[in-house]
């Protein structure tokens, strides 16, 4: 779990941002409790004194994420990403929830952007462990189809004829 509360009076000084440090460090308490719903209050309530806040932003997807909530989930993440591309826990999160998600090239590809974000030997071991994890998983499991690739042409012919034939034997049968 990132708690990154200590850092966080260190990044963000001055009064602007207080209110929304308080807000966020009540979310991250509320998450290390086990709360994620109450932290989505709380960290609602940070965004709204600074909407900007990258750390606000990843917590707030993790919470959403421990709440079923996917998409909001995602878009924090990726806000996050966004707003602080250097930051490596919010493409490190996104990574664990495409995997979790069974989503692996998203997934690769957001761990790859945490790869290239990681400033400590510890980040690099936990982008190394995901992939280890990610890989495994990818062994013992079922594959999965990939939906991007395009059909063949005999592929799309044999689907027209076949298409054609039931059509026209619709057509006979009701004469």
């Amino acid at each position: 779990m990132y708690d990154g509360s200590t850092e966080l009076a260190l990044r963000y000084t001055g009064d602007l941002f207080l209110p929304a440090l308080q807000h966020v460090r009540e979310g991250l308490e509320q998450l290390s409790l086990g709360e994620p719903a109450a932290a989505v209050v709380a960290l609602h309530a940070a965004l709204e004194h600074a909407p900007d806040l990258p750390d606000a932003h990843v917590a707030l997807g993790v919470a959403y994420a421990m709440t079923s909530r996917i998409y909001p989930a995602i878009d924090h993440l990726t806000r996050a990403a966004e707003l602080e591309p250097e930051n490596f826990h919010a493409p490190f999160k996104l990574a664990q929830l495409y995997f979790k998600l069974r989503v692996p090239a998203k997934g690769y590809e957001a761990a790859r952007r945490a790869l290239d974000c990681a400033g400590t030997l510890d980040e690099r071991r936990l982008i190394a462990h995901l992939l280890r994890q990610e890989r495994e998983r990818e062994r013992d499991g079922i594959s999965r189809p990939w939906f991007h690739k395009t059909f063949s042409r005999p592929a799309l012919w044999l689907a027209a004829t076949g298409t054609a034939a039931v059509l026209f034997a619709l057509l006979l049968h009701m004469h």
